[in-house]
């Protein structure tokens, strides 16, 4: 996975509250291998009627090819399915804009290259009006933790941690693994000092 600091694309606004993951990717489509890629899948219940139509007024069916996503609180709740992560990733978003988020999406958003930003509520609604039905440009800058939408200029909150992760493409693995110079000198020192605690070969 690459990393990045600055995205350039486009926004568009969904405004809606607790979308949740069986929403993201409903479970039937689970079983696909994921090398088929699972955006097609994104929000698919709501994107398509019964007959498998795409429902007119459905935001993503307005403007395809959007890369930042604003969505009210509760973005992301539901089961640990990461394959909602996958949905978002494969249709071409690169950050998600909400109140809050379900805490497990977005660790498995951050491991996956997606920026799950958090912002004031007042700001996110601020942004929906601004939006309305259409979408503007979008710059996303990881460390200043800006989001520059239709010329204004909108803080978020990320925790510097995932930061890193994502400036760097890292995963958890990853972000242990760069401490790898501690680590040693831990277990070097922890040998020296408690012996006994070692097997003898």
């Amino acid at each position: 996975m690459s990393g990045w600091r600055i995205h350039d694309g486009t926004a568009l606004a969904l405004p809606q509250e607790s979308i949740d993951t069986d929403q993201l990717i409903p479970a039937r489509f689970m079983s696909r291998p994921r090398t088929e890629g699972y955006g097609d899948y994104l929000l698919h219940d709501l994107r398509f009627d019964g007959a498998g139509a795409p429902v007119a007024d459905m935001p993503l069916n307005r403007h395809p090819g959007a890369t930042v996503l604003i969505a009210r609180r509760n973005f992301g709740s539901g089961s640990s399915r990461e394959a909602a992560v996958y949905a978002l990733v494969d249709y071409g978003f690169r950050a998600v804009i909400a109140p809050s988020f379900g805490d497990i999406f977005a660790g498995n958003a951050v491991n996956n290259g997606l920026l799950p930003a958090r912002m004031e509520e007042g700001q996110v609604e601020a942004l929906i009006a601004a939006l309305g039905d259409g979408r503007a440009q979008a710059r996303i800058d990881l460390e200043a933790a800006i989001a520059t939408i239709g010329g204004a200029e909108y803080p978020f909150d990320l925790d510097p941690i995932r930061r890193t992760k994502l400036m760097n493409g890292w995963d958890d693995i990853d972000m242990t693994a760069s401490h790898h110079t501690e680590i040693a000198a831990y277990r070097t020192a922890r040998r020296a000092a408690h012996p006994w605690a070692w097997p003898s070969t």
